[in-house]
């Protein structure tokens, strides 16, 4: 390949010539605030209105910054799906009001950032708002359990990597050296009046709203979120008499690492997606 074929993002990833150009969109959040997000569209090669996966970062001091997109390249020009990256409020790179505006007891409003993307997929002519899949990895991922319970009915299924199911509980259980830094963020679970308000938004305490299908994936010696996290979602999920797919590896930690892990996981997150997005 020609070393001009390739040109590097502003985050110093690698992008190719053929990748996906992502479309900057913007969309008006519950408070009137502007929220804005990526819209990777899948080639002109498919027709029709395009399913969407709607993939949120973690962090949550994080921002989605375009680069190429790596193994979600296969989802949008193979599978003609179009993916969403949105920067909900407590994203970094906006300030540090919007930073702070998810902090604590004003975690909510960031679901409700959600709420109205979706809002706004409805309105786009080429996008299918009856199928759509909502993922993330680590906080992304609790966003995916948060927004599995709040707006089910509005999504066909979910995916959800090594994400909290409860920060009361994985603040107990998350490593010594980050108890402290997540409760700036999330609110110290030892305050009762913080701790009642953190198990009534607790995804987990929420489970029975979880009617659509569900893939959790953890690694075993995760010490960022423990696998008992994803381990008590699936449980209580499978009570609905919900399909739930529950990926563990023995030999990984937060994220998987190993190549041979990797692509299992990707390869059994394709057959989800095929199953429960596409059909």
């Amino acid at each position: 390949m020609k070393l001009d074929r390739w040109t590097f993002s502003e985050t110093g990833g690698l992008n190719t010539a053929n990748s996906p150009e992502p479309e900057l969109i913007h969309w008006k959040s519950w408070d009137g605030r502007m929220i804005s997000g990526f819209l990777y569209h899948p080639p002109a090669k498919f027709s029709g209105k395009r399913t969407v996966i709607i993939n949120i970062h973690g962090g949550p001091e994080g921002q989605f910054r375009p680069s190429f997109p790596g193994r979600w390249d296969y989802y949008i020009n193979e599978l003609g799906v179009a993916m969403i990256a949105p920067n909900v409020r407590g994203s970094t790179g906006y300030g540090k009001t919007f930073l702070a505006l998810d902090n604590g007891l004003l975690r909510e409003g960031s679901y409700q950032d959600i709420g109205t993307l979706l809002d706004w997929v409805q309105t786009q002519p080429d996008l299918d708002s009856s199928r759509v899949l909502i993922t993330g990895g680590s906080y992304g991922g609790f966003m995916t359990l948060a927004v599995a319970t709040t707006y089910n009915d509005r999504i066909c299924c979910s995916v959800d990597v090594v994400g909290p199911s409860n920060l009361v509980t994985f603040l107990e259980h998350t490593s010594g050296y980050r108890k402290n830094l997540r409760r700036v963020e999330y609110g110290d679970e030892r305050d009762p009046k913080m701790r009642e308000f953190l198990e009534r938004i607790a995804p987990y305490n929420k489970a029975k709203n979880i009617t659509k299908p569900l893939f959790v994936i953890a690694g075993k010696n995760d010490p960022r979120v423990p696998a008992s996290e994803s381990q008590q979602m699936v449980e209580i999920v499978r009570q609905n008499g919900t399909p739930v797919w529950w990926l563990l590896a023995k030999d990984e930690g937060h994220g998987f690492a190993k190549k041979k892990n990797q692509d299992y996981q990707f390869y059994a997150t394709v057959m989800f997606v095929k199953e429960y997005l596409l059909k």
